[in-house]
């Protein structure tokens, strides 16, 4: 039962990372109709700078208990990113979405010649720095304090994201955005503003999930593809533009992906493709997607 607990916590973690990528990508797409394949570059950026920001700030004597507060602040300060991207975004929105695909591709791409000229081909990382929160542990189970705060940042940054766009006036603007732009523009929505901001949104969300992962893992130069693969899985599976949807979808990825790597390591994305698979044939417009009029 210990091993079940441990596996299965193991991939609510990845799923809490996975989410958050997962929401900003789900947000951009709800709101602004663009298929970012870049997401998993700003998850790789807020990787790499969190390496580079935690290194600063241990040598400026900072505590290491602040190592969580730290990453959150690293993800957050590289929000400058997404204005320059939708910027360079903006000239296709109203074009064929193949354009917006391969626009997007070579920001993927460029993004790597940065990663590779600023921080090297190697693999970057913070030898388990994140056990300054101690592990608890019951029995033959055991998980990293670390991982569970980051679980818990995740819960948290669902239901504000939930709230802040039912609940709040601007989340209405943006709701009658996404439902119909022209209609939005007619009221008088500023709808250029409305697009820079939620695109640094969901930019923060991807940078911030990156930083918060690289306590446990290493920063490299393929972790980029690799994961934006699974970020459009939690999509196909949760729904295109749903944010429950990206919740569900980032739990069923990162369970599946812990238990293949239990079982049999070999199948790791290949199980993530069969579930793909399964839903688009028996649910094309994914658990919580609308399907089509």
């Amino acid at each position: 039962m210990s091993a079940f607990a441990n596996v299965v916590l193991g991939g609510v973690f990845h799923a809490a990372v996975l989410f958050l990528v997962a929401a900003g990508l789900q947000l951009v797409f709800g709101i602004q109709k663009i298929i970012n394949l870049a997401c998993g570059s700003f998850y790789a950026l807020g990787a790499y700078f969190g390496i580079t920001f935690l290194g600063l700030a241990f040598a400026l004597g900072m505590p290491a208990w602040l190592l969580l507060p730290a990453l959150l602040l690293s993800g957050a300060l590289l929000a400058f990113v997404g204005p320059l991207i939708e910027l360079v975004l903006s000239t296709v929105y109203d074009r064929d979405e193949s354009f917006q695909l391969l626009l997007t591709f070579a920001l993927v791409l460029m993004f790597q010649d940065v990663f590779r000229f600023i921080w090297g081909a190697n693999p970057r990382s913070l030898d388990s720095a994140h056990l300054v929160y101690g592990t608890f542990a019951s029995g033959d189970f055991s998980i990293p304090v670390y991982n569970l705060l980051v679980i818990a940042a995740a819960i948290m940054t669902a239901a504000s994201l939930g709230a802040f766009l039912r609940r709040t006036n601007y989340g209405r603007i943006l709701r009658a955005t996404a439902e119909n732009r022209r209609m939005a523009e007619a009221l008088g929505v500023n709808v250029r503003g409305v697009y820079a901001s939620v695109f640094t949104l969901g930019t923060v969300l991807g940078t911030i999930g990156g930083a918060l992962v690289v306590p446990t893992s290493a920063a490299s130069l393929d972790m980029a593809i690799e994961f934006v693969v699974e970020a459009f899985a939690v999509v196909v599976i949760g729904g295109l533009g749903s944010m429950a949807g990206a919740l569900a979808g980032a739990l069923v990825v990162g369970l599946i992906r812990a238990f293949s790597i239990l079982v049999y390591p070999e199948l790791e994305t290949l199980a993530i493709y069969f579930i793909v698979i399964g839903v688009l044939l028996l649910r094309p417009s994914g658990l919580f997607g609308r399907a089509p009029a």
